[in-house]
């Protein structure tokens, strides 16, 4: 199970030049996915006119002058060499359906200096495969799209692939399992980075949803409904409006009118998690939201967002995030915020 809005390379971002971009370089190599090329660039190279800043520093690199796309649907050119991922803080690697095929060899030398000097790297579905062959990923944890899991344990047998997840957060070296994924863990990392309202906010762009944790189930069984009206979207909806209550599951299963068994296999098939896990992250992001728009008072973030006391939300903030509220509020609180913007 990842851990959702954690914080493991805070130190490490925090130590850039006063007032720069966290720079973005995604390299592109032979027969790469178009679809996780645009997940990044939506996610990570847009404009931000909405927000008044920008959040990222983003460019394209690959190793060749022309770069032949997946099935020869176009060819990309006019992007940087590989020499832009030197000082780039973030490198996504390159991902491709032939998962067999080696990767460039000057794409994996560049993989593995990134990851000697301390830059975070990502790979979106079958990027784990890249990482893995540049062997950064012998002893770590990640995961990769269901259909390919047996092609990579067996290939890469030292890497701890969890097959059933949306993305693994292991600190510098993140994953996503699929196309969609790497929606899911482009906002888990802006919420890394920036904080829980700017992720929704770029989410609303996205028209995506805000936050899915990473360890919700690849495969969500999704099966033709007998009956029009089984959607949790209703549910889900009302609770949302609602999370300073003392709601539970046996609340949840009531609006719903159906029973608390019915409810968790309606949770688990259309969202690959449980009412109760749903309905804690729920509130936790609540509470970061109440804390970047400056509520300084801990016993009444607690109170707002349903979780009763500030001692458990510091429990369940170190426990989602890595840090405490204190330290929360000094990254992503108004102050902070005032102060990137100068």
């Amino acid at each position: 199970m990842t851990q959702g809005f954690s914080h493991h390379a805070a130190q490490r971002t925090g130590a850039r030049k006063a007032g720069a971009l966290h720079r973005v370089v995604v390299i592109v190599d032979e027969n790469s996915n178009p679809f996780e090329l645009g997940c990044a660039t939506e996610i990570f190279g847009l404009r931000r006119p909405e927000l008044g800043r920008d959040l990222y520093d983003f460019q394209l690199s690959s190793a060749e002058p022309r770069t032949r796309m997946r099935d020869g649907f176009f060819t990309l050119t006019g992007v940087a060499g590989l020499d832009a991922t030197e000082d780039a803080d973030t490198v996504i690697v390159p991902n491709r359906p032939d998962v067999e095929t080696p990767r460039h060899p000057a794409v994996l030398d560049a993989v593995r200096r990134a990851h000697a000097r301390g830059a975070r790297l990502i790979g979106f579905c079958s990027g784990a495969f890249t990482l893995a062959e540049a062997g950064v990923l012998d002893g770590r944890r990640a995961t990769a799209h269901w259909q390919w899991a047996d092609s990579f344990r067996a290939m890469f047998p030292a890497v701890h692939l969890e097959s059933d997840v949306l993305f693994v957060d292991d600190g510098d070296i993140l994953t996503a399992a699929g196309s969609a994924a790497a929606l899911d863990l482009g906002l888990h990392v802006v919420r890394r980075d920036h904080g829980a309202e700017v992720a929704n906010s770029v989410s609303r762009r996205l028209v995506f949803a805000a936050h899915r944790d990473g360890g919700q189930r690849q495969f969500v069984e999704r099966p033709l409904p007998d009956v029009p009206d089984e959607s949790l979207a209703p549910v889900l909806a009302w609770a949302q409006e609602r999370l300073d209550l003392p709601l539970t599951v046996a609340d949840l299963a009531g609006r719903a009118a159906v029973s608390p068994a019915t409810l968790h296999r309606r949770f688990r098939a259309q969202l690959g998690t449980t009412p109760l896990s749903w309905l804690t992250r729920e509130r936790l992001a609540l509470a970061c939201r109440l804390i970047e728009r400056g509520e300084n008072r801990f016993e009444v973030v607690a109170r707002r967002s349903g979780l009763g006391t500030a001692a458990n939300l510091r429990a369940l903030m170190r426990r989602e995030t890595g840090i405490t509220p204190s330290a929360y509020r000094r990254r992503f609180g108004p102050e902070a915020a005032s102060a990137d913007a100068t």
